[in-house]
């Protein structure tokens, strides 16, 4: 079961509850389903119930013992246990890594893309930094996964403010910075008209009394008791300036691929090490180990191929090294994607791919038979489930702009 047939699947116990009135609340429109957090348990979490307790005027806990029978015996569901004020902690029952296998097999490179951010436009102002330059371009694809477009703003160097303060002009991507006025001068509003795109607003210039305003402000439309608003609220991605600490050094002597990694991998407030280190092929090396996992999962596909096997979606047992791990980490992926375009944080997909790398690692020896052994239905469940990690580790390495080798 992938984390989108889960979340039906909640909404779907919250409405047996309704119907048989056991609650009296609106069926939300999106029930967030997430890996357990800390004290919790089973495959994934969700709030739910804290979602549900102020309207239905009871305690969370409570409403998640309502829930917790509906879900329980809700199809793929092995249990249902209750931590914390109220969340709701589940274990798939079998079939869930043949489901989740065919899914990304569907999917494919899609796979993990939504729509929390859809008709949104996300503004990145960022300052003229190399690593700037490469955050926001990773992002632009990110948040694009999730619906969203990204516009890349410029802060003018001219322009900067102090530190903590809002940065007041910014150059849309792709454009020069206006030429230098001298002091004590404004650039007309032609000259500005002529730097700045239709859809980048001026914050700087006022329209006259006897101009309209450029823009009007959207105008929502008056709540109507036969058209209730929805419950459900999309969040908004930030909208301060982003700022990521500068390299100490040039990284574009590591080439492409490392430098982005080099970049990418550390949070954004953090200093990135520019090393060599990121280019040695070794088991301390992140960068490699993700790369190397990738192309472990094409050489498997290639030696089955020899041996006259295929990837076919089966259950892979519990016992198998790595392969609750695995099952797991490509379960995480589309909650990972949703975080790291809202909160404007690559680093979050870097990481996830170690763990996905790490898990398949873990799990790659045990895909093909061994010595005189012949091809079984559990080689082929195991080659299925190790082909989908290869296509999420390809897809998370492309969103970043870093090369997936085939061989390596």
């Amino acid at each position: 079961m992938t984390p989108v047939e889960l979340s039906r699947t909640v909404l779907r116990a919250v409405r047996r509850a309704v119907d048989e009135g056991e609650l009296s609340v609106v069926v939300p429109s999106r029930a967030v389903v997430t890996p357990p957090g800390p004290g919790g348990c089973g495959d994934y979490a969700t709030n739910i119930a804290l979602q549900l307790a102020r309207p239905a005027g009871r305690p969370a806990r409570q409403v998640a013992e309502i829930l917790r029978p509906h879900l329980t015996r809700s199809e793929g569901v092995a249990d249902v246990a209750i931590t914390g004020p109220g969340f709701l902690n589940i274990r798939l029952g079998g079939g869930a890594g043949a489901s989740l296998v065919r899914e990304i097999r569907r999917r494919r490179d899609a796979y993990g893309h939504g729509d929390i951010l859809a008709g949104q436009i996300v503004p990145l102002r960022i300052p003229y930094d190399i690593r700037a330059e490469v955050v926001a371009d990773t992002l632009v694809r990110i948040v694009a996964t999730q619906g969203g477009r990204a516009e890349v703003h410029r802060i003018h160097p001219w322009r900067a403010e102090p530190a903590g303060t809002e940065p007041t002009r910014a150059e849309p991507a792709g454009t020069e910075p206006s030429r230098a006025e001298p002091a004590g001068t404004e650039p007309s509003r032609a000259e500005l008209a002529d730097t700045a795109p239709s859809h980048v607003e001026l914050a700087d210039t006022e329209p006259s009394r006897a101009e309209p305003p450029l823009t009007k402000p959207p105008q929502a439309d008056p709540p109507s008791p036969h058209h209730p608003q929805p419950a459900f609220h999309r969040p908004h991605p930030q909208t301060t300036p982003l700022r990521p600490t500068p390299a100490p050094e040039d990284p574009t002597p590591l080439g492409p691929d490392a430098a982005r990694w080099a970049l990418l991998h550390p949070a954004c407030h953090d200093r990135p090490r520019i090393s060599a280190d990121h280019l040695l092929q070794r088991e301390g090396n992140p960068l490699f180990r993700v790369r190397y996992a990738h192309a472990r999962t094409r050489a498997l596909t290639r030696n089955a191929a020899a041996l006259g096997c295929t990837g076919d979606p089966g259950d892979v047992p519990e016992d198998v090294p790595g392969g609750d791990e695995l099952v797991g980490a490509l379960a995480g992926y589309p909650a990972v994607l949703t975080q790291a375009a809202l909160h404007r944080a690559p680093d979050r997909l870097a990481r996830h791919l170690i763990t996905t790398a790490d898990a398949l690692l873990a799990f790659q020896h045990t895909v093909l038979p061994l010595g005189d052994e012949k091809p079984s239905a559990a080689h082929r469940a195991r080659l299925a489930l190790a082909e989908a990690a290869g296509t999420v580790l390809a897809g998370g390495l492309s969103l970043l702009g870093i090369s997936a080798p085939d061989y390596l």
